[in-house]
């Protein structure tokens, strides 16, 4: 199975999460084992995929934007070792999300996110020395995440953080454990 599938599909999970009441979130760093077999992106809901119990909600979604004058740069690591190659996805934190985050932190896998979410979730990949940057992203509350490989266990592990940006605003998100 191809390495950036895992990553593509938790990404696609998280597409859109709000586990929090609106104002300054506290930064955390949780990470997850989401191990290494997935069900193709093209299968709704797998058996070993939990199946979303909150529907798309068009109207949250409607009051956000998608791209805006903000900005994430950071690094990928995990034990001192860089997440080389690897894709960062940053998520607005809605209720939508929130589902697909409870369940992620849990350990257990989401079926893929509507592609409405979708289209409101930015990615980029990490060079060779784990850095990423992404730009023009909105103002708002986001999860930034990015999974990597333990070299102990050959077990992929997802970082997340949550982060509020404002308009204009250059953040540091150093994704690692």
């Amino acid at each position: 199975m191809k390495a950036w599938i895992p990553v593509a599909l938790l990404g696609l999970i998280l597409a859109g999460c709000q586990m929090m009441e609106p104002g300054p979130p506290p930064e955390r760093i949780e990470v997850i084992d989401i191990g290494d077999e997935h069900p193709p992106e093209t299968e709704p809901a797998a058996p070993d995929r939990v199946v979303r119990q909150v529907a798309f909600p068009e109207r949250e979604y409607a009051g956000l934007e998608r791209s805006g004058s903000a900005a994430i740069s950071g690094r990928l690591a995990l034990n001192g070792m860089p997440g080389t190659g690897e894709t960062v996805a940053v998520a607005p934190v809605t209720t939508y999300s929130a589902e697909a985050a409870e369940h992620a932190l849990a350990g257990r896998a989401v079926e893929p996110a509507d592609p409405r979410a979708q289209a409101f979730t930015h990615t980029t990949r990490t060079d060779g020395n784990g850095q990423f940057s992404l730009q023009g992203l909105p103002a708002g509350e986001f999860y930034v995440m990015g999974s990597v490989v333990n070299p102990a266990n050959g077990q992929r592990q997802a970082i997340i953080r949550q982060v509020s940006l404002r308009n204009g605003q250059s953040m540091e998100v150093n994704l690692s454990r």
